[in-house]
């Protein structure tokens, strides 16, 4: 029996949907942070190496930034280094940052290259330190004890954000026509290595290139409301009052600031969209219902 034809009206309504939004993204750039959990699952990385291949033959110029907490913690676990966490958030030791660098500037940034370059992609993994890209200072964290209810300082050790970016290596890397995979490790005016936060990194990136988009990748569907229910779009007022009025809360909190920062720094627009859909990227960027929430300015 013979197979049945492919629907090639759709085929080629799905094109048509493409093309405009192709050509509003034709030489920009777009940075895509690609979360610790998002890259769990071996045929989701590999859409999103094929996603990444095809805005880039598509005439964009993506910049790919990515983290590793979930395969940070299994390797410090195998090499028998306990973590120590203030405030739920993880200190890094002069111990830790090597592992941390070994993973994510290492076997990390590597596989990720490896799975662009299989797809066809012309990849090249760098991170903060290469070039001087980018210089971090000793990152401070205020958290809320549970017990006084009072502000306290958290020292997270050799946590750091960025401080400086230079743009030249990341121009001189595209103007190449590679695809810049970028680990999240940078010195310090004092020459000591520093563990950044993806996101932080990511947004500093964007913010330094004034990039026509950045896209986190995690593993929820965006910014939800209180009813757990998507919201589509939102304005830095909104996300500040969203944060203020305790919808937004915990961990995206820190991700809905780092879009604010990208956005005050000169990007266009950003998004926060579930990593773990399949061709999430290509969804938000070439169709017109996008795949998360889109936070613009105003």
């Amino acid at each position: 029996m013979k197979e049945p034809l492919p629907n090639v009206h759709v085929r080629a309504e799905v094109l048509v949907q493409a093309l405009p939004h192709m050509q509003r993204y034709d030489q920009e750039i777009v940075v895509i942070k690609y979360g610790g959990h998002a890259m769990g699952d071996r045929a989701a990385a590999e859409d999103f190496a094929e996603d990444i291949v095809l805005l880039e033959q598509s005439g964009l110029k993506p910049i790919v930034v990515h983290g590793g907490g979930p395969q940070i913690g299994r390797m410090l676990g195998r090499l028998g280094i306990e973590s120590e966490f203030r405030g739920g958030l993880r200190v890094t030791d002069e111990a830790t940052v090597e592992v941390v660098e070994m993973v994510l500037a290492g076997s990390i940034n590597k596989q990720i290259v490896g799975w662009i370059s299989a797809e066809g992609g012309r990849a090249i993994g760098l991170c903060g330190k290469d070039g001087n890209m980018v210089r971090a200072r000793k990152a401070t964290r205020t958290i809320i004890d549970p017990e006084s209810q009072t502000e306290q300082e958290v020292d997270l050790g050799l946590v750091g954000e960025p401080e400086h970016v230079e743009r030249g290596v990341l121009d001189a890397v595209l103007k190449a026509e590679l695809i810049p995979v970028l680990a999240p490790v940078a010195f310090g005016a004092d020459g000591q290595t520093y563990n950044v936060n993806a996101d932080t990194f990511a947004g500093a990136i964007a913010g330094a290139l004034r990039a026509k988009r950045l896209l986190l990748l995690t593993d929820v569907p965006g910014v939800l409301d209180k009813d757990k229910k998507l919201i589509p779009e939102l304005s830095i007022d909104d996300c500040r009052r969203l944060i203020a009025d305790g919808t937004i809360t915990g961990g995206m909190i820190p991700k809905v600031e780092t879009c604010i920062y990208a956005l005050e720094q000169g990007v266009e627009a950003v998004v926060i969209l579930d990593g773990k859909v399949s061709h999430a990227v290509l969804l938000e960027l070439f169709t017109d219902y996008g795949a998360g929430t889109l936070i613009r300015r105003s």
